[in-house]
């Protein structure tokens, strides 16, 4: 059985793992070039996204890729006393297995492990799809699938040929993020640096093993903004505007914007969709359930939704009229919960008030402070990250009758 994904970021690659293991035929389409290897942002894996990177042989490899980032300053915009605070030991509280990896490192990791068992066409994009399976490429001829798998992120390309306009099923949640690449200036290692104000938010931080650091920043606006997503002067421009005269460390990230050599800029949106299949195609990951980026856990909600995918279609012998609704069914309380936690984080990151702002930066001081059991009470009193992701157990899977072994990813 042959089936298509698109996408080779983090949700495509670990669906690719595990259709293989369960005998399927697959093939990743990416319209990037090349894997990236810029490093991206740092994401958050929780339990079960670990769970199954261990089960796929390469969570060593993400343990040793961690930013292993430890120690947290927070500076409240107006405020000369910063608040120091003990970062793992917050994300202890939160979950009981976590680990921080920039993205395109993560992503590398899925794909060498995936890469000699499965075809992967760089460099191309899907342009239709028929009922009957037949994909048309933008370059390559035309070739027919049993399934098609849309795993492209937010703003997804098979969702648009298949389900219509992103706009039908996008949620903006009132913030926006930019994400860019600059020196490490602060000499940061294992350290988050954090200015926060009323609607706006900006961390820097870096890993031994970068040579560079990344600057997010969050903020907030009441309404969308008018810029074409691949206008990045515009992009940079809103940026600077939202985070003028913030502080003057500041104001030095953001004189990177003009030699950054990597800069991305985006809306904090969820999906939200009825159903992520239609006929012989279906959705995983953000493209068919963004929680939010930056605030959802979206990375981990993507390979666990690959990874519950992939099962219900080994479970149904391949039918996918059977399986896609039982994946929906499995993957539905996951992302209600991620969504609404998504809310909450934002909420909490992007204070709305001064009171805010300080009661951020207090809990922020408190938990670190607590011993592990109180502050880990506390923690999941006042957030719904940690009831959601350390509740969330992997179901095992099994191959499909007469399916071929895959070797051990190495």
């Amino acid at each position: 059985m042959r089936i298509l994904v698109s996408g080779a970021s983090v949700a495509g690659p670990v669906l690719a793992h595990w259709l293989t293991r369960y005998g399927f035929s697959v093939t990743v389409v990416e319209r990037a070039p090349a894997p990236r290897r810029t490093g991206g942002h740092a994401v958050d894996l929780f339990r079960p996204a670990m769970d199954i990177s261990e089960k796929m042989g390469v969570l060593p490899y993400i343990e040793e890729r961690a930013t292993r980032t430890s120690k947290l300053t927070v500076n409240q915009e107006g405020s000369r006393r910063p608040v120091r605070a003990d970062l793992s030991k917050i994300f202890g509280a939160a979950s009981e297995r976590h680990v921080e990896i920039m993205r395109d490192e993560l992503s590398e990791i899925y794909y060498d492990a995936t890469r000699e068992d499965v075809e992967y066409v760089f460099g191309d994009s899907i342009a239709a799809i028929s009922p009957d399976g037949e994909v048309r490429f933008e370059n390559a001829p035309p070739r027919r699938f049993d399934l098609v798998v849309g795993a492209d992120g937010l703003h997804s390309n098979v969702r648009r040929l298949v389900f219509g306009a992103e706009s039908g099923f996008s949620t903006f949640i009132g913030a926006y993020l930019g994400v860019l690449t600059l020196p490490n200036m602060a000499d940061l290692d294992g350290e988050l640096l954090m200015h926060v104000g009323v609607g706006r938010t900006v961390g820097m931080y870096s890993a031994q093993h970068l040579g560079e650091a990344r600057a997010l920043f969050l903020f907030r606006s009441e309404r969308e903004l008018g810029y074409h997503h691949r206008d990045v002067p515009r992009q940079k421009e809103l940026l600077r505007g939202a985070f003028a005269g913030m502080h003057a460390e500041v104001d030095r990230w953001l004189d990177e914007l003009d030699r950054t050599p990597a800069f991305y800029f985006d809306s904090i949106t969820q999906l939200r969709m009825d159903t992520w299949s239609r006929g012989r195609v279906t959705l995983v990951g953000d493209a068919g359930y963004c929680p939010g980026p930056a605030v959802g856990g979206s990375t981990s909600l993507a390979v666990l939704g690959a990874y519950v995918l992939a099962g219900e279609l080994a479970r149904a012998g391949g039918d996918h009229e059977r399986a896609f609704p039982a994946y929906e069914r499995a993957m539905a309380e996951h992302v209600r919960g991620s969504h609404a936690a998504a809310l909450s984080a934002a909420k909490t990151l992007i204070p709305t008030s001064r009171l805010g702002v300080r009661g951020l930066a207090q809990g922020v001081r408190l938990i670190s402070a607590l011993p592990a059991g109180p502050s880990r009470a506390l923690l999941r009193l006042t957030t719904k990250s940690g009831r959601l992701y350390d509740s969330v157990r992997v179901e095992d899977y099994a191959p499909m009758p007469g399916a071929a072994p895959v070797r051990p990813s190495t």
